[in-house]
């Protein structure tokens, strides 16, 4: 635990202006200056009628806790043993920026310009994102984006909240993932998705990047469940996998995620997310998008269940891009898992067997089992090769 008489390491916004010592219970003046109780008390019984920082005359002399300061300096405080001194300042900057978030005063499009300003900051310093993680800005976002009840999206509105998810995204990514636990909070999500909805294509992008971060952490287990079950908020990401665009990458890492979880399979492929992930890799195949590996490792998991299989099977296009992203010289990220996948699709289906073998399969095998693929893909490939041999054979005698 930190002194409080350790000047050297105290954030100068910690500290009274007075007895220039840690608050320990800070209260504000009408002029918006702050100072310890005990501080401004006697300055004010001592017949003094004005603001010892501003010397303005005082026209009410009572004051309000500080009860934002007292949070900081109560987080500051636990955190003072893991604090690098040469951190103290820019906590203090970022600090005084937090209050300003948080205060009603101010319209969106001044706290734009403070997280503009917080971002300059954030580049100057080496430790920014630990510092941002260190005065609680992750929860301060939570409730500026998710706690309030904006009536209507504004430009500037959205354009704060755009800011205010790229810095979410960035401090979850650095595993700051547990408080993120708030948006099952009803009201909250409620306001998940009504941003989801009807926000930009930049908040919908990094809305999709916090479900990836959520249903990838078991600290964050229950809520991605709680997600997996919001009808609404799967549909709107499916769709997002129809766009051929950057936040159709977005939701393909976050249908992904979600598949992680079993509890949501049978809900993504109700909401049609087998369409739309074959639909995002035959786009990805003729456009090299990014996300078609976790795409096809999404497709794997979803086939667990009966209905993904005939979905895959009688979509025009779906054992066929499957069969594509067997061997793919670009990248054979996603080779295990449509082989895996195509294991599957074949063993009961003749259907299935058929539109591979149509499709090239075998070539695309023999190619893949020439490549440098590692030794687990291939082993598959071999099985794959058996299965179609077998089946081929008994599909023979069946005739």
């Amino acid at each position: 635990m930190k002194e409080a008489d350790d000047h050297e390491t105290i954030p100068h916004l910690f500290r009274c202006p007075i007895s220039l010592d840690l608050f320990k219970d800070p209260v504000t003046l009408c002029t918006g200056q702050t100072y310890e109780r005990s501080s401004i008390e006697k300055w004010l019984a001592s017949g003094n009628l004005t603001c010892p920082v501003t010397m303005q005359k005082l026209q009410d002399p009572s004051f309000v806790p500080n009860n934002t300061l007292r949070h900081l300096i109560c987080q500051w405080l636990q955190m003072s043993d893991q604090i690098n001194p040469q951190c103290v300042s820019t906590i203090d900057s970022m600090a005084a920026l937090r209050i300003k978030l948080e205060s009603d005063e101010f319209s969106y499009e001044y706290k734009l310009q403070v997280l503009q300003r917080v971002r300059i900051l954030c580049e100057e310093f080496p430790s920014r994102n630990s510092c941002l993680i260190q005065i609680g800005f992750l929860s301060v976002l939570l409730e500026l984006i998710f706690g309030q009840e904006e009536a209507k999206l504004s430009q500037e509105y959205q354009e704060f909240v755009e800011q205010a998810l790229s810095f979410m995204v960035a401090m979850v990514s650095l595993e700051q993932i547990q408080p993120l636990n708030v948006l099952m909070d009803e009201s909250k999500l409620s306001r998940f998705m009504v941003l989801f909805s009807n926000g930009t294509s930049m908040i919908k992008i990094s809305l999709c990047h916090l479900v990836q971060a959520i249903s990838s952490s078991v600290e964050t287990k229950d809520l991605s469940v709680l997600l997996g079950n919001t009808t609404e908020l799967l549909r709107e990401i499916v769709q997002l996998l129809h766009h051929n665009s950057e936040a159709s990458d977005a939701a393909t890492k976050a249908i992904c995620s979600l598949s992680n979880l079993e509890q949501n399979i049978n809900n993504l492929v109700v909401e049609g997310a087998v369409t739309g992930l074959i639909s995002y890799i035959s786009n990805a195949q003729q456009r090299e998008r990014s996300s078609a590996r976790e795409a096809m490792a999404a497709i794997e998991k979803l086939l667990v269940l009966r209905s993904a299989k005939e979905e895959v099977v009688n979509n025009p296009d779906g054992v066929n891009v499957i069969v594509k992203m067997v061997f793919r010289v670009s990248d054979h990220g996603g080779s295990e898992s449509a082989v895996s996948s195509l294991i599957i699709l074949c063993y009961d289906s003749v259907e299935a067997r058929e539109k591979a073998i149509r499709g090239g399969v075998l070539s695309q095998l023999l190619l893949l089992l020439q490549s440098q693929c590692c030794a687990k893909t291939k082993t598959k490939a071999r099985i794959l090769l058996k299965l179609l041999r077998s089946k081929w054979v008994e599909d023979k005698r069946n005739m």
